[in-house]
C-alpha cells in the first residue's frame, strides 16, 4: 500500500477528530497528505482538512474552531501566522520569541495556545539530509511568517554570518536586530537577495503569482559548494531549485521542512492527554 493511499483520510466516523490547516491560497499546502499518513501509521482517529480563508475571516473561523468540540488542531500557513497570534489566548515560548505562529491547540474549555514549529523543522529537515550551517554564511530571503522561525534556528545552528532580505526593507532589519540580541556573537544584518558571499541560500518567499518563474534570489556566485534551499511545498521542484542544479549547487525541496515538523506537532495537538500520542 503507496504513502499516498495510508494519508486517505479513511474511515471517518462521528468520533474522528478534526484538523485543519488556513491559509489563503491554500492549494499549494503540503500538510494534508503528510499528517493524514501520519494519523494512520499511529492509529489516530483524525483527519487534516485544508481551509481557504481570507485575512478578514480570521476571528471568524476562530471562533467556531472554539465552538467546534471535536476540533482539536488548527495548522497555519501563509499569509496568517503572524498575524493570528493577536487573537490567541497563550503563546508557547516558540511562538513568543519568532512572533509568529504555524501550529493551534484547544484544550477542553476552548483555551487557544499557539506554537511554532517552522524552525524546528527547518533544522530537523537539514539533519535528515545530512547538512549543517556550522561556520557557514547564510542567507535568508523572506522574513515573513516561516522566515522570522527559521533565521531565529539559523542563528542557534552558530553559522559564520547570517544575512536576511526582504521587500520590506524595514521587516528585514527589525528581524535582524531580534536575532542579533538572542546571538550578539553573530553577525547579522539586512541585505539584498544575492548569493554572492553566501554559501546556503535559504528562499522563505512565496512564488509571485504575477511572475511564477522569477528568481527570488540571484544566484550569481553559487557553485558546488553551495547549498540551496526553497521551503515552498508547490511546486515542489521550484525555478530557484532548478536554476541552483544547472550552477551545480546542492539542493533541497521544501517537504524536507515539513516533514521534519509533523510529529512534533502532533504531539502538540494532544497534549491533554489523549491516549493517541
Amino acid at each position: 500500500m503507496t504513502e499516498e493511499v495510508l494519508g486517505l483520510p479513511l474511515p471517518l466516523s462521528c468520533a474522528t477528530r478534526l484538523v485543519a490547516i488556513v491559509g489563503d491560497p491554500i492549494d499549494q499546502a503540503g500538510s494534508p497528505a503528510l499528517f493524514n499518513a501520519a494519523f494512520r501509521r499511529r492509529g489516530i482517529g483524525a483527519v487534516l482538512v485544508p481551509l481557504h480563508v481570507a485575512s478578514k475571516d480570521i476571528a471568524g473561523l476562530l471562533a467556531t474552531f472554539r465552538a467546534t468540540r471535536n476540533w482539536d488542531g488548527l495548522v497555519v500557513t501563509v499569509p496568517h501566522k503572524v498575524a493570528i497570534a493577536d487573537y490567541l489566548d497563550e503563546l508557547a515560548p516558540a511562538a513568543r520569541r519568532v512572533g509568529a505562529v504555524n501550529a493551534i491547540r484547544k484544550t477542553s474549555d476552548g483555551h487557544l495556545i499557539g506554537s511554532n514549529f517552522d524552525g524546528a523543522g527547518f533544522v530537523q529537515g537539514l539533519r535528515s539530509e545530512g547538512h549543517t550551517l556550522a561556520r557557514r554564511d547564510v542567507l535568508v530571503v523572506g522574513a515573513g511568517g516561516a522566515g522570522r522561525a527559521i533565521c531565529h534556528a539559523v542563528a542557534d545552528e552558530a553559522p559564520r554570518s547570517l544575512t536576511i532580505s526582504d521587500v520590506d526593507d524595514v521587516r528585514a532589519k527589525s528581524l535582524a536586530e531580534s536575532v542579533s540580541i538572542e546571538h550578539p556573537g553573530l553577525a547579522v544584518h539586512p541585505g539584498t537577495p544575492d548569493a554572492r558571499g553566501h554559501d546556503v541560500i535559504i528562499n522563505c518567499s512565496p512564488p509571485d503569482p504575477k511572475s511564477p518563474t522569477a528568481l527570488p534570489v540571484s544566484l550569481e556566485g553559487a557553485d558546488e559548494r553551495s547549498l540551496v534551499i526553497d521551503i515552498v511545498l508547490k511546486p515542489s521542484w521550484t525555478p530557484l531549485l532548478e536554476a541552483a542544479k544547472v550552477r551545480g549547487c546542492t539542493t533541497q525541496s521544501g517537504v524536507h521542512m515539513l516533514s521534519g515538523q509533523v510529529e512534533a506537532v502532533i504531539k502538540f495537538f494532544w497534549l491533554t492527554g489523549r491516549e493517541q500520542q
